[in-house]
């Protein structure tokens, strides 16, 4: 049986058939071979794309041109960048500010103790800050609501109980929640620097009613908030001389770290990241350029048996 059916392949299956060479696919992505409505789509596509975004890029520079309030200048913050951390010193002398100065008006209902550990304080010192807070709590089994020291659990307490009562002890101005204050303010830290720094005697021509200060560096430059940073208006426990500008300096530091304060964290991982993709990168392209490169050169070719 073996022996009939070689004889029948090698007669007619095998027979005159010569060398299988390989197809060649002719999917390509080169220019030469797109057509000319092809290349004319593409092109339009191209130019109302980059005039859009020139556009809006103009667009955008003449609205700041237009604003109402003075443009705030870049300060060499040494957090900037991506592979820059907070200055930790700073961000706790921030926290002293805004505990001496800020803390009368404005609240940080997104940060509780617990955050300050391992960042501005210890441990101990972050329960000593949460301790001299008295939090209300309860009911207790009685019903009745009660008064504790505070906890590292408990956030930081706002200065009034509701919004009316803030406005009513500000001649009905509302002071702002600092916690994303950063975010939520173009410019960001460069803002509030400028903002805490920029107070000056109005110009002829601009009326202020009672109770409000000019700032150019707010919208409309008539704002509610009195100057609150003078050179001594807190006390560092570093001994950090406490210049106005200092003093501006660490709260915006300190809201920065407020606004995101993973933002250590994050960079932290984007170094590690760097660094095992650039090993997995190294090792893909060894394995690509070395095991898969038998596979890409090699050539397959058929040889019948020739009958003898």
């Amino acid at each position: 049986m073996a022996a009939a059916v070689g004889r029948i392949c090698g007669a007619r299956l095998l027979k005159n058939y010569g060398i299988v060479g390989g197809q060649v696919c002719q999917l390509s992505t080169a220019a030469k071979g797109w057509t000319k409505n092809r290349k004319l789509w593409l092109s339009t596509l191209g130019v109302v794309g980059g005039g859009m975004g020139a556009l809006l890029f103009a667009l955008e520079q003449s609205v700041e041109a237009s604003d109402d309030r003075a443009h705030v200048f870049h300060q060499p913050w040494s957090h900037d960048g991506w592979f820059q951390s907070l200055d930790h010193a700073s961000v706790r002398r921030g926290y002293e500010v805004y505990k001496q100065v800020c803390k009368a008006c404005h609240s940080l209902q997104y940060i509780a103790f617990r955050n300050l550990v391992n960042v501005t304080h210890t441990e101990e010192e972050a329960k000593a800050e949460a301790a001299e807070v008295m939090v209300k709590d309860g009911p207790d089994e009685e019903g009745n609501y009660f008064e504790r020291p505070g906890k590292l659990s408990d956030y930081l307490p706002s200065p009034y109980p509701n919004e009316n009562a803030a406005r009513a002890a500000n001649n009905g101005a509302y002071p702002p929640d600092l916690s994303l204050i950063v975010s939520a303010r173009k410019g960001g830290e460069d803002y509030i620097f400028a903002l805490l720094t920029g107070y000056m005697e109005p110009p002829a021509g601009v009326p202020l009613r009672e109770g409000q200060h000019y700032n150019p560096y707010f919208p409309g430059g008539a704002i509610s908030m009195a100057q609150a940073l003078f050179d001594e208006a807190a006390e560092y426990s570093d001994g950090t001389p406490a210049t106005s500008s200092q003093l501006a300096k660490d709260v915006a530091t300190f809201l920065r770290w407020c606004s995101e304060p993973e933002l250590d964290d994050r960079r932290l991982m984007t170094i590690k990241a760097f660094g095992i993709f650039s090993v997995l990168a190294a090792i893909v392209y060894y394995y690509k350029r070395h095991k898969w490169s038998t596979l890409k050169s090699r050539k397959l070719a058929y040889k019948p048996v020739s009958k003898k």
